[in-house]
C-alpha cells in the first residue's frame, strides 16, 4: 500500500465495477498482444508528448516545467499554484500522493489521494489546503493546451493517460492478465474522486474498453499491454 498507513481512496474504487465490460477466462501472452514491435506506437511511465526524442532544448524545457518536488508537504496557494500536474517514470507504487483540505493528518481531512506505478496526473485544486507527494519523482505542470501524437497501444501497469495527447480513442485490448489485480479506469477529470469515475473495472483473463474521445484520462494498473483493435 505504500509507505502511509492510509488506505488509498482510488484503491477502494478499485474494488468498485460501474458498468460491464467483456472479460474471457482465456489465456493470454504476458505482453498482452503487443507483439507487433512498434515501441513508438507504444504510450509508457517515459512517454514524451509526440513519441518523439527529446532534444537537448525539450529536456531543459521539460526540467524547468517541473513544479513540485516528489517528497514534501506543500501549501496550496503559497507553495503550489492550483492546476494539473504530472508525474511519471514511477517504477512501482511507492510513490505516495495525497490532496487534503487541512493539515490535520486525519482521515478526515483527505479529499483524495493513490499509491503510483508509471504516470499520473493529479488535479490540485484551490479549495485545497495541502499537496502531499512522498517517493514520487517530480511533478510538472500540464499545459491544457499541450498537443501530442496520441499512441495506439499502452503499457497494461503504466499508470494514468491523457485521452487525445498520450493515447488515441478508440476500443482497446489486453490479454493475460492471471487475476484479478487488473484494474482499469475511464475518468472525466485528475480529481480522483468518486465523481470523477466513467467506468471502472478489475479483469481476470482478457479485458476490452472503448475509451471515448470525450473521456478526460485512462488509468491502467496491473494489467497485460492494450492495443488498439479499432
Amino acid at each position: 500500500m505504500g509507505m502511509k498507513g492510509k488506505v488509498a481512496l482510488s484503491a477502494v474504487v478499485g474494488i468498485v465495477v460501474i458498468g460491464t465490460v467483456s472479460a474471457n477466462a482465456g489465456k493470454g501472452g504476458s505482453n498482452g498482444g503487443s507483439d507487433s514491435g512498434d515501441k513508438s506506437s507504444s504510450a509508457s511511465a517515459e512517454h514524451k508528448t509526440g513519441g518523439k526524442k527529446d532534444s537537448g532544448r525539450s529536456r531543459a524545457a521539460t526540467k524547468k516545467k517541473a513544479a513540485i518536488d516528489g517528497d514534501g508537504d506543500f501549501r496550496v496557494g503559497s507553495d503550489v499554484k492550483p492546476g494539473t500536474y504530472r508525474t511519471s517514470g514511477n517504477t512501482d507504487d511507492m510513490c505516495y500522493w495525497e490532496r487534503a483540505k487541512d493539515a490535520s493528518g486525519e482521515m478526515d481531512s483527505l479529499l483524495a489521494n493513490d499509491n503510483v506505478s508509471g504516470t499520473s496526473y493529479v488535479t490540485v485544486k484551490a479549495t485545497d489546503k495541502l499537496f502531499k507527494s512522498s517517493g514520487c519523482k517530480d511533478w510538472e505542470a500540464v499545459d491544457p493546451k499541450a498537443k501530442g501524437a496520441p499512441a495506439k497501444a499502452m503499457d497494461g501497469n503504466g499508470g494514468m493517460f491523457k485521452v487525445g495527447t498520450d493515447i488515441a480513442p478508440g476500443t482497446y485490448r489486453s490479454t493475460g492478465n492471471a487475476d484479478d489485480s487488473c484494474y482499469w479506469e475511464r475518468t472525466k477529470d485528475a480529481e480522483h474522486g468518486l465523481d470523477s469515475i466513467i467506468a471502472n473495472n478489475n479483469v481476470t483473463g482478457t479485458a476490452v474498453v472503448t475509451i471515448s474521445s470525450s473521456d478526460a484520462y485512462f488509468k491502467t494498473t496491473g494489467c497485460g499491454d492494450w492495443k488498439k483493435t479499432a
